[in-house]
């Protein structure tokens, strides 16, 4: 009779691993999901901060060569504190580039803070994102004549 109560000890525990194992997959799973998608939304946001800033500073052109009808440029200064102010009041870390007197370049970064995956250390995620704006010239500008607006 001892024997048969040794062998049913053996089993004794093997469900509660089983299933501490299958929950603990579960939980990491879960984390991959709802800490993936909170990834990828700081960079969709990043991204659109990006654009935004870049349009922002788009409308900072030369206004008086502009008028004059000679192809506009960026007022390199407040296009750049456009940009800067934008991303200051959405909230998002970014530099502000001129690399030329009619194109500029934002990049930004945001971050996110793990909900799931920081039980196992995933430290802060962080998204990315950048736009590029072109002035292309004016409607008024004796070289766009005909051209579509």
């Amino acid at each position: 009779m001892s024997e048969r109560v040794l062998f049913r000890d053996r089993d004794d525990g093997a469900y509660a691993i089983f299933a501490a194992v299958i929950a603990l997959a579960l939980l990491i799973a879960v984390g991959l999901v709802v800490d993936g998608s909170g990834k990828a939304a700081a960079g969709q946001r990043a991204s659109a901060a990006a654009q935004e800033a870049a349009r922002a500073a788009g409308q900072a052109i030369n206004v008086g060569e502009s008028v004059q009808g000679r192809p506009a440029t960026v007022d390199t200064p407040a296009a750049a504190t456009a940009a800067r102010r934008y991303l200051s009041t959405a909230g998002v870390q970014g530099t502000v580039t001129i690399t030329s007197p009619t194109t500029l370049s934002i990049t930004t970064s945001t971050t996110y803070q793990p909900v799931f995956l920081s039980i196992i250390g995933v430290g802060t995620l962080t998204g990315t994102g950048s736009a590029t704006a072109t002035l292309n010239g004016t409607l008024n500008n004796p070289a766009n004549v005909g051209a579509a607006p």
